[in-house]
């Protein structure tokens, strides 16, 4: 009988799903903030966003800076966060150590975390760099072990 890698029996997808959820939720807030920060500055990017009774005070726009970073900083979520879960549904099909993938899922989870709060305090450079080159390593970490264990 084949092996059933996606259960929730198997620990490593167990594991997986917990991280990969929590991630892509983490990136589905930042687009509610993106929302908050549109309706805090006035700053949406359609006109038929913008109330009809306002429309002749507020324009349409997109270079609103603060609405413009929570932007950027969800779609380095997307750039991100979805590799990972595509790796990452491949990389339990080769079966990998359990405490190994455990850690490339936090560690994936946890720099991604960082990153967004790095992003919108905003704290200094190299921190957001070094979060996103973190999580970007164990994506390829995990893509590298397929390919290996695959040839």
């Amino acid at each position: 009988m084949p092996t059933l890698y996606y259960t929730l029996d198997n620990t490593v997808f167990r594991n997986f799903l917990f991280y990969a959820v929590a991630s892509t939720l983490k990136m589905m807030i930042v687009s509610l903030l993106t929302i908050r920060q549109r309706f805090r500055k006035n700053a949406f990017a359609n006109p038929e966003d913008i109330e009809p009774e306002k429309r002749k005070t507020i324009q349409a726009t997109t270079s609103d800076s603060d609405v413009e970073r929570v932007r950027r900083n969800h779609l380095n979520d997307i750039e991100n966060i979805i590799p990972f879960v595509l790796i990452g549904f491949c990389y339990i099909a080769c079966n990998p150590n359990a405490t190994l993938a455990l850690w490339h899922f936090r560690i994936f989870f946890f720099s991604r975390l960082f990153h967004t709060f790095a992003y919108q305090i905003p704290i200094r450079q190299p921190s957001r760099a070094l979060a996103f080159l973190v999580g970007f390593v164990v994506t390829v970490s995990m893509a590298a072990q397929i390919l290996f264990q695959v040839y």
